[in-house]
């Protein structure tokens, strides 16, 4: 199988790595000094679940240089996802699979915008993962889990066959019942603990710790779960409490990915967050007073770092 990984950071780059170990063809999508180190080096993982050095079929930063590939494994942030799936389009055809991995509750909505629906499947990662280094990536955290499944939840040959890769690539890898639930379960606990993070600059442990801050959370995740509700997406009941119970088992010095990219005066995923939301939340007339707030208050941070991208609109 040709697979092609976009975006060579903490999903995609251990993804990658750990594909790129079997004999299918694995080709990287990486950029700058990150690019230049996987040529030289390989890419190296640095994992809880151990480490290990790899070098791709090709890695390029040039879409006209790759074989047509079976399947397209997105590994880049959410807001990127439009202007990529409008980039590679011409370099794939009508049998193609588009697997989205990174955080966020549409990924597979925004990719429909632009790749052909039935080509696009919906998917989640279960992992803390950074670029260390250029050609380093390191997992230091919660071994990775990947959950993966058509946007209808029918059980199809090509989801069974990227189970199969991705177990023979030595992948904790699932096909849930319901992906969307899934995929909102996961984005509940990101977006109680990201932009917090971004606020309050402190580490999970930190931030567990304070009373003030844990309640700031829980009704942040609250507002997540009635969203969720309000738009069909049908969680368990122990959502929120087994959130919090992950919470409490990452290590104390524990960041998010968005949380990082805030410190750092990155573009995030604000947006696609909490951001989200917000104006989800108005659209079906959910009060969302915890998350807007949030939103707002990183809202000027964001649009600094977005410069000279388009400014987002609280």
């Amino acid at each position: 199988m040709n697979i092609l990984i976009y975006g060579i950071g903490g999903v995609g780059g251990f993804v990658g790595g750990k594909l790129a170990q079997t004999q299918h063809k694995v080709t990287f999508i990486a950029r700058g000094d990150h690019l230049k180190a996987i040529q030289k080096n390989g890419l190296t993982i640095e994992s809880i679940t151990g480490n290990f050095n790899v070098r791709p079929y090709h890695a390029t930063d040039d879409l006209s240089t790759i074989d047509i590939p079976d399947l397209v494994i997105f590994g880049t942030k959410s807001w990127q996802l439009q202007e990529i799936a409008k980039e590679i389009l011409q370099y794939t055809n009508n049998t193609n699979m588009f697997l989205p991995l990174q955080n966020g509750a549409n990924n597979s909505e925004i990719l429909n915008t632009v790749l052909p629906k039935q080509q696009v499947l919906s998917g989640l990662c279960r992992m803390i993962s950074f670029i260390k280094s250029p050609g380093v990536i390191s997992n230091p955290d919660i071994p990775p889990t990947f959950l993966f499944g058509e946007q209808d939840n029918t059980r199809t040959p090509r989801v069974n066959a990227i189970l199969t890769l991705f177990t023979e690539a030595g992948l904790n890898a699932q096909i849930p019942e319901n992906i969307q639930v899934a995929i909102w379960q996961k984005f509940l606990f990101i977006t109680t603990v990201s932009a917090i993070g971004g606020l309050t600059r402190a580490t999970i442990g930190v931030m567990r710790e304070s009373s003030y801050i844990k309640n700031l959370m829980l009704k942040t995740a609250q507002e997540v779960a009635a969203v969720a509700k309000a738009k069909g997406i049908a969680l368990p009941e122990d959502t929120i409490d087994k959130t919090f119970a992950a919470i409490a088992r990452q290590a104390p010095n524990t960041t998010a990915s968005t949380q990082r990219d805030l410190m750092e005066g990155k573009p995030s995923e604000l947006e696609n967050f909490n951001g989200f939301i917000v104006k989800e939340g108005k659209k079906l007339g959910i009060p969302i007073p915890v998350n807007e707030m949030i939103y707002e208050l990183l809202l000027p941070q964001e649009n600094k770092a977005r410069s000279p991208l388009a400014p987002l609109e609280g």
